[in-house]
């Protein structure tokens, strides 16, 4: 079973020590940057969420507040440590965060950018639901732009 906790001073070791395989390491930040990052966007009610299964950590995520057009929440970064991909846990995680954004209902949609050759993640992205805004960055154009509407 996968659930989502808070990430403190009891469980943040463990966190941390978390990874991708080395070929997926161009993808996303480290744990700790991820961490990091939830500080630095704290004015944009950044949030990182752990992610356990098995009775320990075994991914996290970031999601913060984007309230220019279009206002949605931005899923940041989001990872599965490399001991535990392919079990489903991706998958699960990222509904019970969509889940919890949808009830608070800030906003009416949630945005992620991934890199076109991140085959993993994509499948996981669409399978949860997000769909291909069409929009293509031009500071980022070797990114797919998705987006989740909450219905």
């Amino acid at each position: 079973m996968v659930t989502l906790f808070d990430i403190d001073e009891q469980n943040f070791l463990a966190v941390r020590s978390l990874s991708v395989r080395d070929d997926q390491k161009g993808y996303l930040d480290s744990a700790s940057g991820i961490l990091a990052r939830g500080y630095a966007y704290r004015a944009c009610r950044a949030r990182v969420f752990g992610i356990a299964a098995d009775g320990g950590a075994v991914g996290l995520a970031l999601v913060k507040d984007m309230d220019e057009e279009p206002a949605c929440y931005d899923l940041q970064q989001f990872m599965i440590d490399a001991r535990f991909q392919g079990k489903g846990y991706g998958t699960e995680a990222l509904r019970l965060i969509l889940a919890e954004l949808a009830a608070e209902r800030k906003y009416d949609c949630a945005e992620v950018c991934v890199k076109k050759t991140d085959a993993p993640a994509l499948h996981v992205y669409e399978k949860a639901g997000f769909a291909d805004t069409g929009y293509v960055d031009k500071d980022a154009p070797d990114c797919v732009n998705l987006v989740y509407h909450f219905i």
